[in-house]
Order: structure tokens, then sequence, then C-alpha cells
């Protein structure tokens, strides 16, 4: 029954009067109400009685998989587990209940929360300036474009060409287009690494035209661009800058610094490095670090702290403007400051090296199964690829299916696109042995599966709460929302 829509249980003139004895204005309610306000046309909500919502959401809530209730192994998103103390926080009074607009003389303990997560983050990356306005990390992406842009232009110079490598999320390249640039892709050798020939051919052939790179580093591979050294001289060489997307930065907490290997510009995903809950559309956070050239063309307003106390100030020179409305999502904020003071410096390196153990414990376990086309040595994350498995009929889809009915979520698929069949896993730091240990036996299985008795991959999941769909009709006869037929 409460798998039914809450629609489909609406009950028609359902009342419950939870104030016995509580005396009602005489008369219809629309003489109470002005005109100009009232609706023009029934709402249409559905009336149900208390405990049937309760058990109709509280049934959902047991049908979604979450990381509360089992690993999630998707690659570059970081699903660790999220302490719950994180929360309590940021329900505190202080936090939940104060409006953008107070004075910030009536909000000290927020702005000093706010400058406090600022000079952290600097801290941990090594930059020398930070905005927390960004929403999400492709919003910090089309930050840090916006500032390189301007950087450029006060220089009197338009420069369009952003460089972007291969393995690059897809992200990078929109965020470059929306800022008025272009994307010009940089290949990778066979190590996986950016292909030092192609970026100086790149450079060649658009001389005096480009604006800066893009780098993942690690890269969506998982592999750490150690050629980072030459790669900063070439770019920094024409005078352009050096981004790095900080989607892996869990792989470098504590142990290297983005500002100190030459970057310019780094977005953070607190949502997935700093532990706030996130998928299903948000809320993210990615805030974003600059080096000294772009210190003046930040977003504005920063907090600062001043002899009379904590405030937002708008003296930047060259700012870019805002990025948001008010000042990032705050609750977002809390839950990652409180995760850095708990953990502190020393644990934030152990959540670096323990994510960098369990995926090379996992890629060791693993690597046999399937193919793996890049051999270096990876950090926090792995790709395999299911091409081998095509000869047997089965697709990385169909192994993806299949997972989930061993009541595991799948990994990444099909990303990075230099990957064919991709299975782009990362375990994060939050799993066991045992855990890690379960998700080989499984991928184990199911390998075997696909040799001997591919069909069962082809029906899958046979065990979830919906079965696998039609994905070519449901893009193309999309439909999303209830009718309502009463």
């Amino acid at each position: 029954m409460y798998k039914k829509l809450i629609f489909e249980l609406h009950r028609h003139a359902l009342e419950k009067n939870y104030f016995p004895g509580e005396e009602e204005p005489e008369g219809e309610a629309a003489e109470f109400i002005p005109e100009h306000l009232r609706r023009k046309s029934p709402l249409h909500l559905p009336e149900v009685g208390e405990n049937e919502v309760v058990r109709h959401f509280v049934s959902l809530s047991t049908l979604n998989y979450h990381v509360d209730k089992g690993m999630y192994p998707l690659g570059s998103c970081t699903m660790k587990y999220n302490p719950k103390v994180n929360e309590d926080m940021s329900t505190l009074p202080g936090f939940a209940q104060i409006h953008p607009h107070q004075p910030a003389k009536t909000v000290q303990g927020a702005l000093q929360l706010m400058f406090e997560l600022q000079e952290y983050l600097k801290e941990i990356t090594g930059m020398v300036g930070m905005t927390l306005q960004p929403a999400a990390g492709a919003h910090g992406e089309l930050t840090g474009c916006l500032m390189i842009r301007k950087y450029h232009e006060l220089k009197g110079r338009k420069r369009e060409v952003m460089l972007v490598p291969d393995s690059a999320h897809g992200t990078n390249p929109a965020s470059v287009t929306i800022a008025g640039m272009r994307s010009v892709t940089v290949k990778s050798d066979e190590n996986g690494l950016v292909d030092l020939e192609d970026l100086k051919q790149k450079l060649d052939e658009n001389q005096d035209n480009v604006a800066g790179i893009m780098l993942t580093n690690p890269s969506t591979l998982g592999i750490f661009e150690r050629n980072i050294a030459e790669i900063e001289a070439l770019i920094h060489g024409v005078d352009a800058l050096m981004y790095m997307d900080g989607a892996n930065l869990n792989a470098l907490l504590g142990i290297v610094r983005p500002g100190d290997l030459g970057f310019d510009v780094i977005h953070l995903n607190l949502h997935k490095t700093f532990s706030v809950p996130h998928g299903g559309g948000g809320p993210g956070s990615g805030p974003v670090g600059v080096s000294e050239r772009l210190i003046d063309f930040l977003p504005v307003p920063i907090v600062k702290k001043g002899e009379d106390g904590y405030y937002l100030a708008e003296d930047i020179p060259h700012s870019i403007g805002r990025m948001i409305t008010f000042y990032g999502n705050f609750a977002a904020l809390v839950r990652a400051y409180n995760y850095i003071r708990m953990n502190g410096a020393r644990g934030l390196r152990e959540i670096a090296e323990n994510a960098i153990i369990n995926a090379n414990y996992l890629l060791k376990k693993t690597a046999h199964l399937l193919d793996l086309p890049y051999k270096t040595t990876p950090m926090h994350e792995f790709v395999l690829s299911g091409e081998p498995l095509r000869e047997y009929g089965v697709k990385t889809l169909d192994v993806a299916k299949r997972i989930l009915d061993y009541g595991l979520h799948a990994p990444t698929v099909y990303f990075p696109l230099i990957v064919k069949e991709a299975l782009m896993i990362e375990p994060t730091e939050s799993e066991s042995k045992e855990m890690l240990d379960y998700f080989a036996q499984t991928l184990e299985k199911i390998v075997n599966e696909a040799k001997t008795n591919p069909e069962v991959l082809h029906n899958a999941p046979t065990k979830t709460p919906v079965r696998r769909i039609d994905e070519l009709t449901a893009n193309k006869q999309l439909d999303v929302q209830f009718k309502n037929q009463n």
C-alpha cells in the first residue's frame, strides 16, 4: 500500500481537529482573505492521515540507497560516511535560525566560523585567498574561469583558450564555455598522465591565446600528475594560469598542497572531501582558493576580521562581483568546519592515507578480474575496463546493474571517456577491510556469471524496488510529473 504515490493515498474530505474545543470563526474562509490573495483554482494537495503520511515516507526511505545503508563506490564522487555530529552542529539555533539580512554584529559567531573556515582551507590548499560563495563544484569552476578571464582582460588582452585534458570532468569544458572561452583538449599518454608533447603542440598552435589549463589532480584515473612541475613551467611561461579541479582533494589532504605545486586557483568540493552529505541535487559547496595572482579578483563579499569583530568586506579592487545572492550554502560550511576541527591536521592526513590504502587494496583484489588500461599506481580511485566481457555479450552497464542485486551501489560507469567500458571505483577511507573484501568477492562472482550465464546480468537487477528500465524510451518520452486524474 505505501509504495503508492502520496496522491494515490488521497481521501476526500479528510478532517482532523488537533485543537478540540478551539473556537473557529464563523463563515467561509474566503470572507477573511482579501480577494487578490485567493487562489483562482484548487491546489490539488493530497488529503492523507498523519499515520499514513509517516508510513508512506518511512517506506520510501527504506527503498532508497544511501551511504548510511552500504558502500557507495562512485568514482570521483567521494561518497564517504557523513558523521552525524556534523548534522547536530548545523542545526544549532545560532546557525540554523539566523538570516543573511541580519546586521553583522548580530551574527558574529557565524561570521567567525566562515572566517576560520576560509583560513583552514587556505592552509590546506596553500592558497592566499578564499571565497566560500560557490554553491557547487561546477559553480566553483565557473568562478575560477571568470577570474582567469578578468586577469587577462586587465592586462589588455583577450585570451580565449583553456586547455583541458581528455580525462577531465565534463563540467570543466562546460564551465569554460559559460565563461566565454573555448576548451582545447590535451591528450593523455600511455601512463594516464598529461601528454607533454601534445601540451607543447597545443601551446604552439594557440600562441598568445591560452588563458590557462584546468587539471584534475589526481586525475579521474586516480593518478597523480607527476610531471606537474614541467606543466607549471610551460603554462606560466606564456603567462597563462594553472587551474586545479579539486574534486579529488581527498587524496592529497596533509600530503601536498596545490598552491605549493604552482596552481593559481582551485575549487574544493566540501560535499566530497569534507563529508557534507550530497547526492540528489545538493546541497553542495564549492569554495575557491587563489594565489597572489588572483587575490584581487575574488567575488565579494568575503569575511574579514577587524578591531570591532568580523565583517563582510567588499573592498576587492577587481572583483568579478557576486557569484550567489548571499554568502554560500551556510549549513554546508558548518558541517565542513566541524569535520576539519574534529579531525585536525593529523586526522586529515590520515583520511588521505586511508583513502589511498583502501583504493590500492581493492585494486589488488580486483585488477585480475577485468582489464586495467593504465598501470600507473593510483591514489584514491582506479578505473577498470569491462571490455573483456564483451565477447560474452556483457557490457559494463550489465555489471553495474548486477552489483545492485548484491546490496551495493554501483561504481561510476563509462567515465572517464578515454577508457572503454569504464568502471570507476572510489572506496573512500570510510570502508572497512571486510566491506572491501565483500565488494571484491561480489565483482568476482559477477564476472564469473558473465562468462557462464550472461542472461543473469542482462536481466539485472532483480532484487531492487525498481527493475531495469528502458533507458532509451525513458529519455525520448520523459515522464517525471504526476498527473492528477481526479
